[in-house]
């Protein structure tokens, strides 16, 4: 089966200013990478479905859902907090990525894409359960992950989170759902400043300090997500795939290239086939440095591809 490529013009027109880091040419740079390499023609493309209110309220107060609405600005711009700015299409945007990661989880499990690669944007994982933060407007991959447990009755899923900075959103809405179990790589001390001791069973946080690279990375998930991985046994794995922590990319000081995106994509393939059949859907989140993220995004989708 194909590996699904799903995204939406949308998320090129929420745009929060002049040299802001998470920018409409993020999701032209990972596209660019796959047209270039000639992978894009082998995918299964999908315009985003807008995900619904009921598959929001799975992970998000209503009143947040109330609050991201009424802020959305008819022109000009309005500020969710200090790093999260809306423009007059951010709202539909929002509601389109968070559909992608819901169509990526049907996809699956009606057997019409054996796993699948969501280029969207806003991202999500810093969106916790009643608070926008950190470029996030909704928790995507939480939607999805939502969705795969309530709509399709799976009763384990996984979240693999490298992104440089800690899914502090993604923590605060599964961190007493044991049917979900976040693996989670990040620089610390560093934004959001949180994760480093909030663990437990299914949360199994990793921190990495500055400066960090192949050897360290490498070893916190073997030394600690495979081994949880095998234990809990996913139905379906989710993956956070942000690519700041690329050695080229300025907002972070880790030192991770594509090799290391390569080999993390091929281990959690690995854990897919031997629990969840096969299942990956992965959800674009950081990665700023655009050449670097492109490069980075190409190799994960390969490797998800099989090409």
């Amino acid at each position: 089966m194909p590996t699904a490529y799903i995204s939406h013009s949308l998320c090129l027109k929420h745009d929060m200013g002049a040299y802001h880091p998470e920018c409409p040419a993020r999701i032209h740079a990972v596209e660019d990478q796959l047209i270039a390499s000639g992978l894009l023609n082998y995918l299964q493309r999908h315009d985003a479905p807008e995900v619904t209110r009921e598959q929001l309220l799975r992970v998000h107060d209503a009143d947040h859902l109330a609050f991201i609405e009424a802020t959305s600005p008819q022109q000009g711009m309005a500020q969710l907090d200090g790093d999260t700015t809306m423009n007059p299409y951010s709202y539909r945007a929002a509601l389109r990525a968070a559909g992608a990661v819901i169509m990526a989880v049907d996809l699956l499990m009606e057997r019409q894409a054996e796993n699948a690669f969501c280029n969207i944007r806003p991202p999500g994982h810093h969106a916790e359960r009643a608070r926008p933060m950190g470029f996030c407007i909704f928790n995507n991959i939480a939607v999805g992950a939502a969705h795969a447990l309530e709509q399709h009755g799976l009763k384990r899923v996984a979240i693999a989170d490298f992104d440089v900075h800690h899914g502090n959103g993604t923590e605060n809405i599964f961190h007493d759902d044991p049917r979900v179990m976040l693996c989670s790589t990040f620089q610390h001390p560093f934004y959001p400043y949180c994760g480093a001791d909030s663990g437990n069973d299914h949360i199994i946080n990793v921190p990495l300090a500055a400066g960090a690279a192949k050897e360290e990375f490498r070893n916190a998930v073997t030394e600690h997500w495979l081994p949880a991985l095998e234990r809990f046994q996913p139905e379906m794995l989710f993956i956070s795939a942000g690519f700041d922590a690329h050695r080229d990319d300025d907002m972070s000081m880790l030192k991770l290239n594509e090799a290391d995106y390569k080999w993390v994509t091929e281990e959690l393939k690995q854990v897919a086939a031997k629990y969840a059949n096969r299942r990956v859907v992965s959800v674009l989140e950081g990665g700023y440095e655009l050449h670097a993220l492109g490069r980075s995004a190409r190799t994960h989708v390969k490797v998800l591809s099989g090409l």
